[in-house]
C-alpha cells in the first residue's frame, strides 16, 4: 500500500465497523438486553478498536485476513447480541461492514479534502467526524428500518447469504484496489481520485445490497402470502369434504336407527337385545351431534371430533354458533380448522391419553365475539412477536397457521391473542359485535 496516500484511521475504521453492526442489531430481534447488551457492546469496540490498530503496519499479505478477523468480531457482536440464525447474522454483518467501509470513506475523503496531508486540530477532526458519522448512520438506519420484518427476521437461506457474501467481496476488493497497486487498468493514479473510486464503488454496493434486500423482503412476503392463501383453500376444501362425508354418515345413521328400532320390536333374546344396543351407542359416535346454530361450524366440529377420536383425544365445545353469522364461510374454515388442526397435532405428542384435552368456547361479551380454543400443553411457550414459534424444522415453509388465523380475524377488526396458563395452552379471539347478537 503507498505510503503518498493517507489512508483512513484504524479508530476510525473500528467505530465505523461497531457502529454499522449497532444500526443491524437495534432493527433485529435481540438475545441481549439493557445492561448486558450495553457491556457487550462496549467491550466489542475496545477489542475491534485494538485488533485493528496493532495489525495497522502488518505487510500486505497479511491485509486480506485481518479483513476478514474484522468481519468475524462483526459477525460474533450480531450472532451474540441478536436471536438469529448463523445464516442470518452472516448476511447482515455482509451489509454492515460494506455500509461501514462507505462511511468511513466518505468520512475521509471529506476530511482529506479540507486538510489534504495537514494535520487538523483535534476538535476539528472530531466534530467532522461525529458529524458525518452520526447523519450517515442515521439515515441508514431510516433505510433499514423499513425493510426488516416486525419479527426481526428473514429467513435468510444458505445460497442467500452467499450471493450476499460474493457481492461484498466484490465490493471490497475494486474499493481498495487502488490502495494495493496503481499498476492496473482499475486503479487511481492521485490521492483525489483514489478516494473518489473508493467512495463510489462503495455507494454502489451499498445500494446493490439494499436493492438485494428489498428483493428477498418482497419474496418473502409474496411467499408468507401464497402459504396463507393455499392454508385458507384447504380449510376451505377440507370443510367441503368433511360435510359430504358427514351428510353420508348422517343418512347412515338414520338408516341403521331405524333398523335398530325394527330389530328391538322384536320378541328376540336379551343377548340380541344387547348387542343391538350396543351397536346403536357405536353409531351414535359418527352422528352429527354438534349443534351449535351454524352449520359451518357444526361440519368443522365433527369432523375434528371425529379425528380426536381416533388419536384418543377428547374435545369438548360450548359455543353459539349464531354470533358467528356474519362470518364469511371460508374464515371460519380458516379459523377454526387451523387452530383445531394445531391443537390436534400437538395432544398427540401427549404420552398420556387421559390429558389430551381441547375446548372451544364461543360467546359473546361486553359488545365483543370471543372464540377461545384451549388445549393441554406440557413446556414452555416461546414467542416470535406475538405468535408462537413453529416447531417444524423448515421454518421457511411452516409457521403460517397462526398468521392465517391472524389475517382472518383481522378482516374484521379483531385481535388475535395466545398465552400459557398453568398447562393450558390458549388461543383467544376478540371481535367486535357491531348489529350482531352480544351479551351486554
Amino acid at each position: 500500500m503507498t505510503n503518498v496516500i493517507p489512508d483512513i484511521p484504524r479508530i476510525y475504521t473500528a467505530l465505523a465497523e461497531w457502529m454499522s453492526c449497532l444500526i443491524y442489531i437495534s432493527l433485529l430481534k435481540k438475545r441481549l438486553t439493557g445492561w448486558k447488551l450495553i457491556t457487550f457492546s462496549v467491550c466489542t469496540l475496545f477489542i475491534q478498536s485494538i485488533f485493528l490498530v496493532i495489525t495497522r503496519d502488518l505487510p500486505i499479505v497479511f491485509w486480506i485476513p485481518c479483513m476478514i478477523m474484522a468481519i468475524g468480531m462483526m459477525l460474533f457482536f450480531i450472532f451474540f447480541s441478536c436471536d438469529i440464525t448463523i445464516f442470518e447474522a452472516g448476511y447482515f454483518s455482509v451489509r454492515a461492514f460494506v455500509a461501514a467501509e462507505l462511511i468511513a470513506s466518505l468520512e475521509w475523503q471529506v476530511h482529506f479534502f479540507f486538510w489534504n496531508a495537514e494535520k487538523a486540530t483535534l476538535p476539528m477532526e472530531l466534530l467532522l467526524l461525529f458529524a458525518i458519522y452520526g447523519v450517515a448512520f442515521l439515515f441508514i438506519w431510516f433505510l433499514e428500518k423499513r425493510q426488516v420484518p416486525i419479527d426481526g427476521k428473514l429467513n435468510i437461506r444458505l445460497h442467500e447469504l452467499w450471493s450476499t457474501v460474493v457481492i461484498g467481496a466484490a465490493v471490497f476488493a475494486m474499493s481498495n484496489l487502488s490502495f494495493i497497486t496503481t499498476r492496473t487498468p482499475f486503479s487511481g493514479q492521485y490521492a483525489q481520485e483514489i478516494f473518489n473510486i473508493r467512495t463510489l464503488v462503495d455507494l454502489g454496493g451499498f445500494a446493490i445490497l439494499y436493492a438485494y434486500h428489498i428483493q428477498l423482503n418482497e419474496l418473502r412476503v409474496r411467499h408468507e402470502l401464497k402459504a396463507v392463501q393455499n392454508i385458507l383453500q384447504n380449510q376451505f376444501v377440507q370443510y367441503q369434504q368433511s360435510k359430504e362425508s358427514i351428510e353420508m354418515i348422517n343418512f347412515k345413521y338414520h338408516d341403521l336407527k331405524n333398523q335398530i328400532i325394527a330389530l328391538k320390536a322384536e320378541k328376540d333374546a336379551d343377548k340380541r337385545n344387547e348387542f343391538l344396543t350396543k351397536m346403536e351407542n357405536d353409531i351414535k359416535l359418527y352422528e352429527a351431534q354438534n349443534k351449535t346454530g351454524n352449520h359451518v361450524l357444526d361440519t368443522l366440529l365433527t369432523s375434528k371430533n371425529m379425528n380426536c377420536m381416533k388419536n384418543g383425544i377428547t374435545l369438548t365445545c360450548v359455543a353459539d354458533g349464531t354470533l358467528l353469522n356474519f362470518m364469511d364461510v371460508v374464515d371460519i374454515c380458516t379459523i377454526f380448522g387451523n387452530a383445531l388442526d394445531n391443537a390436534i397435532e400437538y395432544e398427540q405428542k401427549i404420552a398420556d391419553k387421559e390429558k389430551r384435552l381441547i375446548h372451544v368456547s364461543v360467546f359473546a361479551q361486553k359488545g365483543f365475539l370471543m372464540i377461545r380454543i384451549e388445549n393441554y400443553f406440557e413446556g414452555e411457550l416461546k414467542l416470535e412477536g406475538d405468535l408462537p414459534v413453529t416447531t417444524k424444522k423448515d421454518t421457511f415453509n411452516h409457521g403460517y397457521g397462526l398468521k392465517s388465523i391472524r389475517y382472518a380475524v383481522q378482516k374484521y377488526g379483531g385481535v388475535v391473542s395466545v398465552d400459557q396458563k398453568d398447562h393450558w395452552f390458549e388461543l383467544k379471539i376478540l371481535i367486535p359485535l357491531k348489529n350482531e347478537k352480544s351479551d351486554l
